[in-house]
């Protein structure tokens, strides 16, 4: 393809970009940092994604233990994907004169390659930006967050994948060493590492207990709200705010029962020390105190191994019904939740009975529990 001469202005013309450090030792390591943030956070993400909708036959293999482990993938996830927006606008900035190099297109690979470029860069902002308002539980769009958002990591993954293989040669050349000294490039790589670590450090702390003095730009600060637990949905947002006065637990197995609360109350007790751990990267950990929910299910007569689906007294919601897999209902950490730290249950923590479960997200410890269905 031949273009004139005279169609080279502006970004286009010869020497529009003085700086140095659009080079390619300087994107490579930028990639580097920005490739490892990516694939950290997209395969936390798909661990969140499991264990939230576990695939068809597979929910039977969560694992329970450790008690923690969704809190530490999906602080993780969280945390990679807040350090990788600095990364990737310092890596755009670095390339960006690539997207007026002369010619425009070269031939129909040049333009392939082109065509995938601007693929993996909308489908990456567009992840994070969508990740990031996600932390604030903003959601400025009409189409569905979660969805959206996993089917835009696999495909800002595979495009990076793509990427990488195109471009091999160019970043196996200046992987190890510069080749030449380029002014400033140092002290760029030490800025961008360190705008990095700082808003790490300073949102990390919603998940990392070590780090909450730090904790300045995180949207949640673990130990505010009521008995220091933050609240996502509070009863007044799910319509629970009174409870109905003839309040009955119904355990649906083949002996179903009717239990208030006294009935609750009047069970063998029992207390574990789990954390609630959020989508939005926020946890906390407190001694939940109630009754076993294998203890309920054996009331029952339903046989261990047994799975449950446990629904809600609000009247909607995405997550109103839950469905737990048999190797928690039989675990001996879950729990039909009736107090926190020594305390009643708080209407916005769930009164008159929450589900407690160890490795759970905190979307499915469902709150003011109504019925428990052995499935």
């Amino acid at each position: 393809m031949s273009w004139p001469a005279a169609a080279r202005r502006g970004p286009f013309r010869a020497g529009a970009f003085r700086s140095s450090l659009h080079e390619p030792r300087t994107a490579v390591v930028l990639g580097r940092w920005l490739g490892a943030a990516l694939l950290t956070c997209f395969l936390t993400g798909l661990v969140s994604h499991v264990l939230q909708q576990p695939p068809h036959g597979l929910a039977h293999l969560l694992p329970t233990r450790p008690v923690d482990g969704y809190r530490v993938t999906q602080g993780l996830h969280v945390a990679s994907g807040i350090a990788a927006i600095p990364l990737a606008g310092a890596k755009l900035w670095t390339v960006y004169p690539r997207l007026f190099e002369w010619p425009p297109v070269r031939g129909v690979l040049h333009a392939l390659e082109r065509l995938g470029i601007a693929v993996l860069v909308a489908a990456t902002l567009l992840e994070l930006f969508t990740g990031l308002l996600n932390t604030l539980q903003w959601y400025p769009w009409p189409f569905p967050f979660r969805q959206t958002h996993f089917w835009l990591g696999w495909l800002a993954t595979g495009g990076l994948l793509v990427h990488v293989a195109v471009k091999a040669p160019v970043i196996g050349e200046h992987w190890r060493r510069a080749r030449a000294v380029v002014p400033g490039r140092r002290a760029f790589l030490v800025a961008v590492g360190t705008a990095v670590g700082a808003v790490t450090v300073t949102t990390a702390g919603q998940s990392v207990p070590w780090l909450r003095p730090l904790d300045l730009l995180a949207p949640r600060r673990p130990g505010a709200g009521l008995r220091g637990l933050p609240v996502n949905r509070t009863a007044a947002q799910a319509g629970t705010v009174t409870v109905p006065a003839d309040w009955r637990l119904q355990v649906d197995g083949p002996r179903p029962l009717r239990l208030t609360l006294a009935d609750l109350r009047q069970l063998p007790q029992h207390e574990a020390v789990l954390p609630i751990a959020c989508v939005e990267g926020w946890s906390v950990s407190a001694r939940w105190h109630g009754v076993r929910v294998a203890d309920l299910l054996a009331l029952t007569g339903a046989p261990p191994g047994s799975a449950i689906r446990v629904s809600s007294l609000e009247a909607d919601g995405p997550y109103r019904v839950m469905e737990m897999p048999a190797q928690y209902a039989d675990d001996p950490l879950t729990l039909l939740a009736l107090g926190v730290d020594g305390e009643v249950l708080s209407a916005d923590h769930g009164f008159p009975a929450r589900i407690i479960a160890p490795d759970r997200p905190g979307v499915l410890q469902t709150k003011w529990v109504a019925r428990i269905e052995v499935l």
